[in-house]
């Protein structure tokens, strides 16, 4: 496996269409009250952190970036976007209520419906996109995405198979750090090893 440099990777917090139940991919929708609070709580984790010879990347997408400006606004001299941070684009499936495309498509949970997704971006390519990305990173790095994308990216990192890509942990309000091939679940109340760290 490439060796990498030390990373920070950050979902963004709660949106609205989150809280509906809602698939969003490449849609958008504004940050709840909720998921303000859980990137002011990736802020003060990343208050402790020595964050000098990083760099800051968000996806483009307004609730990431909206999430970067509040975990990092004033910790970082820039947030550069880079489209490689976006979430998997969902095709036909953005927008429309999760538990029901459950129930359509007969499926047991969620990642399926990412493979199944009517001109949809699929794992295969989304793995591509995130390998491209970390394999062009020239130094330490703080990336704010999505949820299945930071998935992705640390399944990359730690040198896993794409079949575990829904053991790889997730969650809102936290920050996983990835150092050397192992990831560490970082939370306001201290660290808590993130599952499958290898």
């Amino acid at each position: 496996m490439q060796p990498h440099p030390p990373l920070y990777i950050l979902r963004h917090g709660e949106t609205v269409w989150n809280a509906e139940g809602r698939l969003q991919g490449r849609y958008d929708s504004p940050l709840t009250e909720r998921g303000i609070a859980q990137a002011q709580a990736q802020r003060t984790i990343l208050g402790g952190l020595d964050l000098d010879s990083f760099t800051a990347f968000s996806s483009p997408q307004g609730r990431a970036f909206q999430t970067a400006a509040i975990a990092l606004g004033g910790r970082v001299s820039d947030i550069r976007t880079d489209d490689r941070l976006s979430e998997i684009g969902l095709g036909a499936f953005a927008g429309q209520d999760r538990a029901a495309l459950i129930a359509q498509e007969q499926v047991s949970d969620g990642f399926a419906l990412y493979e199944r997704a009517p001109g949809g971006e699929g794992f295969a390519a989304l793995q591509a996109r995130c390998r491209q990305f970390v394999t062009n990173l020239t130094g330490p790095a703080i990336l704010v995405t999505h949820g299945i994308t930071s998935r992705m990216l640390r399944l990359v990192l730690t040198g896993r198979d794409l079949a575990d890509l829904s053991q790889m942990g997730g969650g809102q309000g936290v920050v996983y750090e990835v150092r050397e091939g192992v990831q560490t679940c970082l939370r306001e109340k201290g660290l808590k090893p993130a599952p499958s760290m290898r």
